[in-house]
Protein backbone atom coordinates (compact mmCIF):
# COMPACT_ATOMS: atom_id res chain seq x y z
CA UNK A 1 0.00 0.00 0.00
CA UNK A 2 2.82 2.09 0.63
CA UNK A 3 4.13 1.90 -2.42
CA UNK A 4 0.78 2.51 -4.29
CA UNK A 5 0.42 5.77 -2.15
CA UNK A 6 3.74 6.62 -3.56
CA UNK A 7 2.98 6.29 -7.14
CA UNK A 8 -0.24 8.03 -6.34
CA UNK A 9 1.83 11.28 -5.24
CA UNK A 10 3.44 11.39 -8.56
CA UNK A 11 0.12 12.14 -10.07
CA UNK A 12 -0.81 15.06 -8.14
CA UNK A 13 -0.94 17.45 -10.92
CA UNK A 14 -3.56 14.99 -12.80
CA UNK A 15 -5.62 15.41 -9.22
CA UNK A 16 -5.73 19.11 -9.71
CA UNK A 17 -6.55 18.83 -13.06
CA UNK A 18 -9.64 16.45 -12.42
CA UNK A 19 -10.92 18.89 -9.16
CA UNK A 20 -10.86 21.95 -11.27
CA UNK A 21 -12.26 19.82 -13.89
CA UNK A 22 -14.83 18.78 -11.13
CA UNK A 23 -15.73 22.67 -10.26
CA UNK A 24 -15.98 23.97 -14.07
CA UNK A 25 -18.64 21.22 -15.19
CA UNK A 26 -20.35 21.22 -11.95
CA UNK A 27 -21.82 25.19 -12.71
CA UNK A 28 -21.15 24.94 -16.41
CA UNK A 29 -23.46 27.88 -17.86
CA UNK A 30 -25.18 28.62 -14.61
CA UNK A 31 -25.44 31.99 -13.73
CA UNK A 32 -24.77 32.21 -10.20
CA UNK A 33 -22.30 29.10 -10.03
CA UNK A 34 -20.86 28.41 -6.89
CA UNK A 35 -23.71 30.19 -4.78
CA UNK A 36 -25.25 27.04 -5.83
CA UNK A 37 -24.20 25.27 -3.31
CA UNK A 38 -25.26 27.63 -0.60
CA UNK A 39 -28.84 28.04 -2.34
CA UNK A 40 -30.18 24.78 -0.64
CA UNK A 41 -28.63 24.69 2.41
CA UNK A 42 -30.11 27.81 3.42
CA UNK A 43 -33.24 27.08 2.31
CA UNK A 44 -33.32 23.91 4.36
CA UNK A 45 -31.77 25.66 7.37
CA UNK A 46 -34.99 28.35 6.81
CA UNK A 47 -37.41 25.92 6.70
CA UNK A 48 -36.33 23.29 9.63
CA UNK A 49 -35.47 26.58 11.71
CA UNK A 50 -39.39 27.64 11.41
CA UNK A 51 -41.08 23.85 11.97
CA UNK A 52 -38.71 22.90 14.90
CA UNK A 53 -37.96 26.68 16.40
CA UNK A 54 -41.58 28.11 15.80
CA UNK A 55 -44.24 24.27 15.24
CA UNK A 56 -41.78 22.35 17.42
CA UNK A 57 -41.23 25.41 20.29
CA UNK A 58 -37.60 24.39 20.32
CA UNK A 59 -36.22 26.90 22.85
CA UNK A 60 -32.61 27.92 21.83
CA UNK A 61 -31.96 31.47 21.16
CA UNK A 62 -30.51 31.81 17.53
CA UNK A 63 -31.33 28.02 16.39
CA UNK A 64 -30.33 28.72 12.95
CA UNK A 65 -26.70 29.31 13.73
CA UNK A 66 -26.71 25.79 15.44
CA UNK A 67 -28.65 23.97 12.92
CA UNK A 68 -26.67 25.98 9.70
CA UNK A 69 -23.07 24.87 11.78
CA UNK A 70 -24.93 21.17 11.58
CA UNK A 71 -25.91 20.99 8.17
CA UNK A 72 -22.79 22.49 6.30
CA UNK A 73 -20.77 19.20 7.44
CA UNK A 74 -23.86 17.16 6.61
CA UNK A 75 -23.96 18.43 2.73
CA UNK A 76 -19.94 18.22 2.51
CA UNK A 77 -20.47 14.32 3.67
CA UNK A 78 -23.66 13.84 1.35
CA UNK A 79 -22.22 15.73 -1.65
CA UNK A 80 -18.93 13.20 -1.82
CA UNK A 81 -20.70 9.95 -1.19
CA UNK A 82 -22.96 11.23 -3.77
CA UNK A 83 -20.52 12.28 -6.19
CA UNK A 84 -18.31 9.18 -5.86
CA UNK A 85 -21.12 6.83 -6.53
CA UNK A 86 -20.60 7.84 -10.30
CA UNK A 87 -16.87 9.06 -11.02
CA UNK A 88 -15.67 5.77 -12.13
CA UNK A 89 -18.39 5.13 -14.73
CA UNK A 90 -17.81 9.31 -15.69
CA UNK A 91 -14.54 8.72 -16.84
CA UNK A 92 -14.57 5.66 -18.46
CA UNK A 93 -13.24 6.74 -21.08
CA UNK A 94 -10.22 7.93 -19.93
CA UNK A 95 -9.81 4.69 -17.63
CA UNK A 96 -9.82 2.27 -21.03
CA UNK A 97 -7.08 4.35 -22.53
CA UNK A 98 -4.82 6.22 -19.89
CA UNK A 99 -2.76 4.26 -17.22
CA UNK A 100 -2.88 6.63 -13.86
CA UNK A 101 -3.16 5.75 -10.57
CA UNK A 102 -7.39 4.76 -10.10
CA UNK A 103 -7.34 6.23 -6.58
CA UNK A 104 -6.82 9.90 -8.21
CA UNK A 105 -10.64 10.15 -9.08
CA UNK A 106 -12.73 9.27 -5.57
CA UNK A 107 -9.65 11.50 -4.29
CA UNK A 108 -10.81 14.45 -6.45
CA UNK A 109 -13.94 14.11 -6.09
CA UNK A 110 -13.52 14.33 -1.86
CA UNK A 111 -11.20 17.98 -2.65
CA UNK A 112 -13.24 19.48 -4.89
CA UNK A 113 -16.31 18.96 -2.01
CA UNK A 114 -13.66 19.90 0.79
CA UNK A 115 -13.42 23.44 -1.54
CA UNK A 116 -17.23 24.38 -1.33
CA UNK A 117 -17.22 22.80 2.25
CA UNK A 118 -14.68 25.38 3.40
CA UNK A 119 -16.25 28.27 1.20
CA UNK A 120 -19.41 27.25 2.51
CA UNK A 121 -17.81 27.70 5.77
CA UNK A 122 -16.34 31.63 5.04
CA UNK A 123 -20.16 32.60 4.29
CA UNK A 124 -21.16 31.01 7.74
CA UNK A 125 -18.27 32.70 9.62
CA UNK A 126 -19.35 36.53 7.48
CA UNK A 127 -23.09 35.10 9.32
CA UNK A 128 -21.29 34.85 12.57
CA UNK A 129 -19.29 38.47 12.12
CA UNK A 130 -22.77 39.88 11.16
CA UNK A 131 -24.71 38.64 14.10
CA UNK A 132 -21.59 39.47 16.55
CA UNK A 133 -21.45 43.30 15.14
CA UNK A 134 -25.19 43.80 14.54
CA UNK A 135 -27.12 41.82 17.02
CA UNK A 136 -24.82 41.95 19.77
CA UNK A 137 -23.78 37.89 19.52
CA UNK A 138 -21.47 35.79 21.20
CA UNK A 139 -17.75 36.68 19.73
CA UNK A 140 -16.13 33.51 18.13
CA UNK A 141 -14.80 31.18 20.06
CA UNK A 142 -10.43 30.34 20.57
CA UNK A 143 -12.01 27.07 19.91
CA UNK A 144 -12.13 27.55 16.39
CA UNK A 145 -8.57 26.25 16.30
CA UNK A 146 -10.00 22.75 16.18
CA UNK A 147 -11.93 23.45 12.85
CA UNK A 148 -8.81 22.13 10.89
CA UNK A 149 -8.07 19.43 12.31
CA UNK A 150 -12.47 18.25 11.97
CA UNK A 151 -12.49 18.74 8.47
CA UNK A 152 -9.23 16.55 8.13
CA UNK A 153 -11.08 14.25 10.08
CA UNK A 154 -14.02 14.65 7.92
CA UNK A 155 -12.03 14.15 5.17
CA UNK A 156 -10.03 11.06 6.17
CA UNK A 157 -14.08 9.60 6.80
CA UNK A 158 -14.70 10.42 2.97
CA UNK A 159 -11.72 9.10 1.65
CA UNK A 160 -12.57 5.68 2.77
CA UNK A 161 -15.80 5.53 2.23
CA UNK A 162 -15.40 7.34 -1.11
CA UNK A 163 -12.88 4.32 -1.95
CA UNK A 164 -15.58 1.92 -0.79
CA UNK A 165 -18.61 3.13 -2.77
CA UNK A 166 -17.17 4.03 -6.25
CA UNK A 167 -15.64 0.53 -6.20
CA UNK A 168 -18.65 -0.93 -5.45
CA UNK A 169 -21.00 1.14 -7.99
CA UNK A 170 -18.46 -0.45 -10.94
CA UNK A 171 -19.76 -3.84 -9.85
CA UNK A 172 -23.62 -3.55 -8.90
CA UNK A 173 -24.66 -0.26 -9.71
CA UNK A 174 -27.55 0.11 -7.34
CA UNK A 175 -25.07 1.28 -4.96
CA UNK A 176 -26.26 4.70 -5.71
CA UNK A 177 -29.68 3.93 -4.74
CA UNK A 178 -28.87 2.50 -1.17
CA UNK A 179 -26.58 4.68 -0.66
CA UNK A 180 -29.40 7.35 -1.34
CA UNK A 181 -31.63 5.99 0.92
CA UNK A 182 -29.15 5.12 4.01
CA UNK A 183 -28.14 8.66 3.44
CA UNK A 184 -31.69 9.59 4.13
CA UNK A 185 -32.12 6.85 7.08
CA UNK A 186 -28.86 9.04 8.47
CA UNK A 187 -29.56 12.34 8.15
CA UNK A 188 -32.45 12.06 10.89
CA UNK A 189 -29.72 9.86 13.00
CA UNK A 190 -27.10 12.50 13.22
CA UNK A 191 -27.78 15.43 15.17
CA UNK A 192 -28.29 18.13 12.40
CA UNK A 193 -31.83 18.98 12.82
CA UNK A 194 -31.20 18.97 16.65
CA UNK A 195 -28.72 18.72 19.17
CA UNK A 196 -27.31 15.75 20.57
CA UNK A 197 -28.48 17.14 24.22
CA UNK A 198 -31.78 15.81 23.29
CA UNK A 199 -30.52 12.65 22.55
CA UNK A 200 -28.99 12.32 25.80
CA UNK A 201 -32.24 13.48 27.68
CA UNK A 202 -34.40 11.13 25.89
CA UNK A 203 -32.19 8.03 27.19
CA UNK A 204 -33.17 5.61 29.93
CA UNK A 205 -31.19 6.76 33.09
CA UNK A 206 -29.59 4.05 33.99
CA UNK A 207 -27.26 3.07 31.18
CA UNK A 208 -27.65 7.12 29.42
CA UNK A 209 -23.52 7.83 29.79
CA UNK A 210 -22.66 4.52 28.19
CA UNK A 211 -25.97 4.67 25.59
CA UNK A 212 -24.65 8.13 24.99
CA UNK A 213 -21.38 6.88 24.07
CA UNK A 214 -22.49 4.25 21.68
CA UNK A 215 -24.34 7.01 20.15
CA UNK A 216 -21.39 8.98 19.63
CA UNK A 217 -19.53 6.51 17.86
CA UNK A 218 -20.86 6.49 14.62
CA UNK A 219 -17.98 8.69 13.57
CA UNK A 220 -21.24 11.50 12.01
CA UNK A 221 -22.01 12.18 15.22
CA UNK A 222 -19.32 13.02 17.06
CA UNK A 223 -17.90 15.15 13.91
CA UNK A 224 -21.16 16.89 13.61
CA UNK A 225 -21.32 18.17 17.88
CA UNK A 226 -17.84 18.57 17.29
CA UNK A 227 -18.28 21.15 14.90
CA UNK A 228 -21.11 22.49 16.90
CA UNK A 229 -19.18 23.10 20.04
CA UNK A 230 -16.03 24.55 19.07
CA UNK A 231 -17.44 27.01 16.53
CA UNK A 232 -20.24 28.05 18.34
CA UNK A 233 -20.70 29.13 22.30
CA UNK A 234 -22.95 26.76 24.52
CA UNK A 235 -26.79 27.17 23.93
CA UNK A 236 -29.10 28.83 27.01
CA UNK A 237 -32.44 26.64 26.83
CA UNK A 238 -34.62 26.87 29.60
CA UNK A 239 -35.75 23.10 29.37
CA UNK A 240 -32.23 21.72 28.26
CA UNK A 241 -28.51 21.91 29.14
CA UNK A 242 -25.39 22.08 27.33
CA UNK A 243 -23.39 19.49 27.79
CA UNK A 244 -19.57 20.25 26.95
CA UNK A 245 -17.39 18.34 24.13
CA UNK A 246 -16.47 14.66 24.77
CA UNK A 247 -12.77 15.44 23.72
CA UNK A 248 -12.35 11.38 24.79
CA UNK A 249 -15.32 10.60 22.20
CA UNK A 250 -13.08 12.82 19.63
CA UNK A 251 -10.00 10.72 19.82
CA UNK A 252 -11.99 7.78 19.52
CA UNK A 253 -13.92 9.23 16.24
CA UNK A 254 -10.32 9.97 15.02
CA UNK A 255 -9.35 6.54 15.04
CA UNK A 256 -12.27 5.31 13.59
CA UNK A 257 -12.31 7.75 10.91
CA UNK A 258 -8.04 6.49 10.48
CA UNK A 259 -9.04 3.39 10.14
CA UNK A 260 -12.04 3.84 7.45
CA UNK A 261 -9.60 5.70 4.99
CA UNK A 262 -6.97 2.71 5.38
CA UNK A 263 -10.04 0.10 5.25
CA UNK A 264 -11.78 1.92 2.43
CA UNK A 265 -8.02 2.11 0.46
CA UNK A 266 -7.34 -1.41 0.82
CA UNK A 267 -10.66 -2.85 -0.57
CA UNK A 268 -10.45 -0.16 -3.34
CA UNK A 269 -6.97 -1.65 -3.93
CA UNK A 270 -7.94 -5.09 -4.08
CA UNK A 271 -10.58 -4.25 -7.38
CA UNK A 272 -8.70 -0.92 -9.22
CA UNK A 273 -7.16 -3.06 -11.90
CA UNK A 274 -10.06 -4.93 -12.85
CA UNK A 275 -12.30 -1.41 -13.46
CA UNK A 276 -11.85 -1.18 -17.55
CA UNK A 277 -13.36 -4.46 -18.01
CA UNK A 278 -16.61 -4.02 -15.87
CA UNK A 279 -17.47 -0.94 -17.23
Amino acid sequence: MIEEIKEALRYKDLLKQLVIRDLKVRYKNSVLGFFWSLVNPLVQVATITIVVKYIMRLDIPNYSAYLLVGYLPWVFFQMALLDSSQVILTHRDLLRKVYFPREMLPLSVVAANVIHFVLALAVFFAYLLFYRFFLHGAPIAYTVAWLPVLILLESLLLVGLTFVVSSLNVFFEDTKYVLTVLLNVLFYLTPVMYVSELVYASLPGAHRTLLYKLYLLLPMNTLTEAYRKTLLPPFKSSNLHSVPLDYGMLGVCAVICILVAIGGYAYFNARKWVFAERI
